[in-house]
């Protein structure tokens, strides 16, 4: 029996089943084929994967499968996220602009969806599904740690113009994008929430120095941005002046989704790059000499359950915050879990490993070990994870006061306007 699932608001009477057919016919024909197994992966603090990703994108959008899930209006099908998933499982075998999806399309294209004015939708929305620009997250501050409410980049209103002075870090793949959700302090004389406002700034505009950041593993994807007189008119404002919190808490809410696979803004599966493939445990038990070993059984064991169980989890809080039976912020379940699950695995391949997994040059001459021993480096950035969206102390809070209902914790500046809130040593 042939179901037919039909998203009356779509304008398409296309069966989930139908649509399947012809992205897995043109798929074949437009996309070029890869091995799931041994994907070839995108490396983020080059400028080549994003041009690569871009002209995948642009394919994607000339055959009628990009942004699937987003409205017509604004460049996308309007599908339902049946269709999504379809979508996804038949492109498992070719190669897809992966490294989109996180934060131009999940997050920020997201977030400007729930938020934006109508320009800003059907301007910036549309060109990101195109394959023309990228978006990203201007959030972070050197001295603001997790306390995303206390930034004090400011914006100054003088005559028409907002005029920006200030600094973000931790800016992902900033290099690469073409505008910015960037939070700013626009009214210092209320408490901390209600002074900010969020704005949608072109990083390519004077005022702005951007520069790159090294991580422990060599890793230049991150950014950080200085702001010096700035100016951005007020369509660049998202949301309401002053109501940015409304912004980055419902920004928050798609990054928390997003950094746990919960998003139905993400096209394509699979990992982006090597670090997001999850270890090969039990390759490596065998590689090593372990397979037999009782001990080494039970954690790869281990390992692979929890990975089973976050994929249900992703399936249920998502269904589950689609049909009403959880809140919004249920989504931060998804993204504690997957944090909690990536240190696991990793924790675990290093254990099976052992000493091998810290020598640059471990396979030894050994052809079964190649590949399998940079668990070492992967494990310098285990945490990244317990960071993303908040780190998993405030996942934990967000999940005890807004989706159990649990009482908030003590706060000494709540209530306080922001100028009389002490800060650093004053």
């Amino acid at each position: 029996m042939t179901e037919t699932v039909i998203a009356t608001e779509t304008e398409t009477s296309e069966s989930v089943q139908e649509f399947a057919a012809r992205a897995r016919s043109w798929l074949a024909a437009n996309m070029p084929s890869i091995d799931p197994e041994k994907p070839p992966f995108s490396v983020r603090a080059e400028a080549e994967s994003w041009e690569r990703a871009k002209e995948l994108q642009q394919r994607l959008y000339k055959g009628g499968f990009a942004g699937i899930c987003f409205p017509r209006e604004y460049g996308g099908l309007g599908l339902d996220f049946a269709y999504q998933q379809a979508f996804n499982a038949e492109a498992r075998s070719y190669e897809m602009p992966l490294i989109l999806n996180t934060p131009s399309f999940t997050i920020c294209a997201a977030t400007i969806l729930d938020m934006g004015s109508e320009d800003q939708k059907r301007t910036r929305i549309s060109a990101a599904i195109r394959g023309e620009e990228i978006l990203v997250q201007l959030l972070s501050e050197p001295s603001g740690g997790s306390d995303l409410a206390g930034v004090i980049t400011r914006a100054d209103r003088r005559g028409d113009k907002w005029i920006i002075n200030g600094a973000k870090t931790w800016s992902t793949s900033a290099f690469a994008g073409d505008y910015g959700l960037m939070l700013a302090r626009t009214d210092w004389t209320v408490p901390k929430h209600a002074g900010l406002t969020m704005f949608l700034v072109p990083l390519n505009a004077p005022g702005i120095t951007m520069r790159r950041i090294k991580e422990v593993n060599g890793n230049e994807e991150f950014c950080e941005e200085f702001f010096d007189g700035l100016e951005l008119d007020d369509d660049a404002v998202v949301g309401a002046v002053n109501d940015g919190w409304t912004v980055a808490t419902r920004q928050l809410h798609h990054e928390r989704r997003a950094v746990g696979g919960g998003s139905e803004f993400a096209s394509g599966t699979g990992a982006e790059n090597a670090n997001e493939m999850p270890p090969d445990h039990i390759g490596l038990a065998e590689a090593t000499g372990q397979g037999d070993d009782p001990r080494v059984q039970e954690l790869a064991g281990r390992a692979l359950v929890r990975r089973a169980v976050k994929n249900h989890l992703i399936e249920h809080v998502s269904r589950s915050i689609a049909n009403g039976s959880l809140p919004a912020n249920a989504g931060t379940l998804i993204r504690l879990f997957h944090a909690e699950t990536t240190e696991l695995e990793v924790d675990t391949a290093l254990a099976i490993a052992g000493t091998a997994g810290v020598v640059d040059e471990g396979s030894d001459g050994n052809p079964d070990l190649a590949g399998l021993l940079d668990i070492g480096v992967r494990y310098l950035s285990r945490q990244t994870g317990s960071l993303g969206g908040g780190s998993s102390e405030m996942a934990r809070n967000v999940i005890g006061e807004r989706v159990l209902g649990f009482p908030r914790e003590a706060a000494a500046d709540r209530g306080v306007p922001f100028n009389e809130v002490k800060r650093g040593r004053s």
